[in-house]
């Protein structure tokens, strides 16, 4: 069963419910690694918790989210707070947490990814050899089949996995150093313990707070998957314009295309995605800006990483999803397929024209004059090309009538679609 989208799991991790849970583990670990007195550690881990309310509350007078939180969990804890927050400063807690989230939030988009592939397989071995025509800059080529178009998608999907695989490991980072990345107030060994618990390694170097490169990459990793969203959103639009019509979105009873116009079934949902993918796009140009901060920190980075990763994240999650029903929901017709590849008159197997002309002795350049003029008419519409071929003079002198059928079977394009095939990992 495909399962519809739903923003919850993600909202989830983005939550501020989250968020500050996060940022109590950090704490208690960070306890647990400094060996405060059993008795003190014990009232905090049982007494340590928030109030999301209180803590928005606190922060009305605080003007500051980490103290407001710790202010909270001391109201719980009582005296043995004053071993929370030891040596350590905001940004190691919100960093390292925000470090977690981002793994988080990428294992649930590889998910999407993986199910993604899985209808794209799918669909790709049920039209494996259905034929369509190839176009390149918008033109009729040569023939290909809808299948291998498919696995194609496949395959950049297979790169785009690897791509947020690679982001995770480069963001799967923490640290807490201190106030600017000396241990100044507390050992490396706690950063280390702390980091080892949470699945995060600890950065080689930091000052207060991890470089944004790091994050920088993550988002330019999320908007290359935005990208290739948009390609085959793209892909799919031109297959459903009117002249084409070989594929189409799926278009529901009761649906509607326009106010004005009844008769329309727009391509909406790939018209959305393209849409979503600038958004991505501009988030990643938003991340490098990030990049360049003072000396050991400064906290204009802070806002803008409140809104991108939040929104990126969420909206390359919505659009995998609904990519993914797309694909398989997609209306494909192979009966216009076969039309369109018979509009040109045959045109598409001039290059097997050109090579069977040079196997018999002509050069490259000779055949190529002798098969544009035959293709040239045929676009001025004298005929079909392969008619016209075969009354060709200097056609005739080189290659039967039996030669010119098979140079017209469409079968010599797919010999190796099976391999194709396997080569991408469509079994």
């Amino acid at each position: 069963m495909i399962r519809r989208y739903s923003r919850e799991p993600m909202r989830q991790i983005w939550s501020d419910e989250n968020k500050f849970a996060l940022w109590l583990r950090i704490e208690i670990l960070a306890c647990e690694a400094r060996r405060i007195p059993a008795r003190d550690l014990a009232t905090i881990k049982r007494k340590a918790r928030f109030d999301v309310a209180r803590i928005q509350e606190i922060e009305k007078t605080t003007n500051h989210d980490v103290i407001a939180f710790l202010t909270c969990v001391a109201e719980n804890v009582g005296p043995a707070s004053r071993h929370i927050h030891e040596g350590l400063t905001s940004s190691d807690i919100v960093d390292t947490a925000l470090a977690c989230q981002m793994v988080q939030a990428t294992d649930l988009l590889l998910a999407d990814v993986d199910e993604l592939r899985r209808v794209i397989a799918r669909r790709a071995k049920e039209h494996q050899f259905t034929p369509i025509i190839g176009r390149t800059h918008g033109v009729h080529a040569e023939p290909t089949t809808f299948g291998l178009k498919l696995a194609l998608m496949y395959d950049e999907f297979g790169r785009a996995r690897e791509r947020l695989v690679r982001a995770r490991e480069v963001v799967r980072v923490g640290k807490l150093s201190g106030a600017v990345g000396t241990y100044a107030h507390l050992s490396p060994a706690v950063e280390r313990y702390v980091c080892r618990k949470l699945g995060l390694r600890p950065a080689t170097i930091s000052n207060q707070i991890l470089q944004r490169d790091r994050h920088a990459e993550y988002l330019t990793a999320l908007a290359l998957v935005g990208c290739s969203v948009e390609r085959w959103a793209t892909e799919f639009r031109h297959l459903q314009r009117t002249e084409v019509r070989e594929a189409e979105e799926f278009f529901s009873e009761g649906q509607k295309g326009s106010s004005a116009m009844p008769h329309k079934r727009n391509p909406i949902t790939c018209e959305r995605l393209t849409g979503l993918a600038r958004v991505l796009r501009g988030n990643a140009l938003a991340a490098m800006e990030n990049v360049a901060l003072w000396h050991e920190r400064d906290i204009s980075h802070s806002s803008v990483e409140r809104v991108i990763l939040p929104d990126s994240t969420t909206l390359l999650d919505y659009m995998l999803v609904t990519l993914r029903d797309v694909v398989d929901r997609l209306v494909v017709y192979p009966d216009r397929m076969r039309a369109n590849l018979e509009l040109t008159k045959g045109l598409t197997y001039s290059q097997a024209v050109l090579l069977a002309l040079t196997r018999k002795g002509l050069t490259r350049e000779e055949a190529y004059r002798i098969v544009q003029d035959n293709a040239m008419a045929t676009w001025r519409g004298d005929g079909t090309f392969r008619d016209l071929l075969a009354r060709d003079a200097r056609v005739k002198k080189y290659l039967t009538a039996t030669e010119l059928d098979r140079l017209f079977d469409p079968s010599q394009h797919f010999r190796h679609v099976k391999r194709i095939f396997q080569q991408v990992g469509i079994g």
